[in-house]
């Protein structure tokens, strides 16, 4: 059954890539994109192509007297399944996540307050930085709005997996796609942990295994100076939360084999929110699974 996708953020440099993809998800029947700008014009670019599903999209509504909420965001949100957030600034070059938290913490908080209000049930996939940042503050805006539920939100940390399938399948001589690595902990530099040593078949020596940990965990950075400020890790953001989401989607649909990796609120480490693999179903997050063992070089990371 094919479920109503909103996209926040939807003419972005990860936005718009995003749409794209969902609107050819068979998963997806009505694709909202919102945004603050350029979505109408995203959205009519969109419609044209043969896919089954509608695509519709909002802006924020004009002031109105007596003021009014955002009918826009409202129409964007009612009835969706599942929110992707990409809204924010992206990261220039000397930038950290960490610098973006003031800009971005506010945008997400302003967004979370609508789907609180407007759709309290769709799982929330965050992608907007710094995730290890912007899921707490959703819940905590969730919390004050008594519509909290930790299997509805998720920080979207599929991009480190991407990478590291990426990166040791080129190191094996192996299709990436053929890859599946584990990757735990945070979604920013050092907090990023690639578990290489659950990978069947790859036995990197010290120094490849550490190169290969360090640019997982920076992998970001690389886009950042190779685009020499003219942006940050779009497409290949907008590729994984497109996986993240089109995941979501089959677990609501039944698929009862969905465990992808999310930064959600744990009990494994004591850190509250923690990302790790999650099994997924009908209503989100349906278990925080363990990680299983490490070895050494790994648990000095953690």
């Amino acid at each position: 059954m094919g479920k109503k996708v909103a996209v926040l953020g939807a003419a972005g440099g990860i936005g718009q890539p995003l749409s794209l993809l969902l609107k050819l998800s068979p998963q997806v029947t009505e694709l909202s994109c919102y945004d603050i700008v350029g979505t109408p014009g995203v959205a009519a670019d969109l419609s044209h192509i043969p896919s089954n599903s509608n695509v519709t999209g909002h802006l924020p509504a004009a002031g109105t007297w007596p003021p009014s909420h955002d009918t826009g965001i409202e129409a964007a949100l009612k009835d969706a399944s599942v929110v992707v957030i990409p809204a924010g600034v992206p990261r220039k070059p000397g930038m950290t996540r960490d610098d973006l938290f003031n800009t971005n913490a506010g945008i997400v908080k302003k967004l979370i307050e609508a789907c609180a209000d407007h759709c309290p049930d769709a799982v929330l996939a965050i992608i907007s930085n710094p995730v290890n940042s912007t899921v707490p503050i959703a819940a905590e805006v969730l919390k004050k709005k008594g519509v909290y539920d930790p299997k509805k939100v998720c920080g979207v940390t599929t991009l480190d997996v991407c990478r590291a399938n990426t990166f040791v399948g080129n190191a094996m001589g192996k299709d990436p796609r053929e890859v599946d690595v584990t990757v735990v902990g945070g979604h920013a530099g050092i907090t990023i942990l690639p578990l290489f040593s659950q990978v069947p078949g790859f036995s990197p020596s010290d120094d490849e295994r550490e190169a290969l940990t360090v640019r997982t965990q920076f992998g970001g950075d690389e886009v950042v100076k190779a685009k020499a400020g003219a942006g940050s890790a779009t497409l290949s953001m907008a590729y994984a939360g497109y996986l993240f989401t089109e995941n979501v989607l089959k677990a609501m649909n039944g698929d009862e084999n969905v465990v992808q990796c999310a930064f959600v609120e744990s009990t494994l480490t004591d850190a509250p929110y923690f990302a790790s693999p999650c099994k997924f179903g009908k209503n989100g997050v349906e278990e925080v699974m363990g990680f299983g063992e490490i070895s050494s070089y790994e648990q000095g990371w953690l």
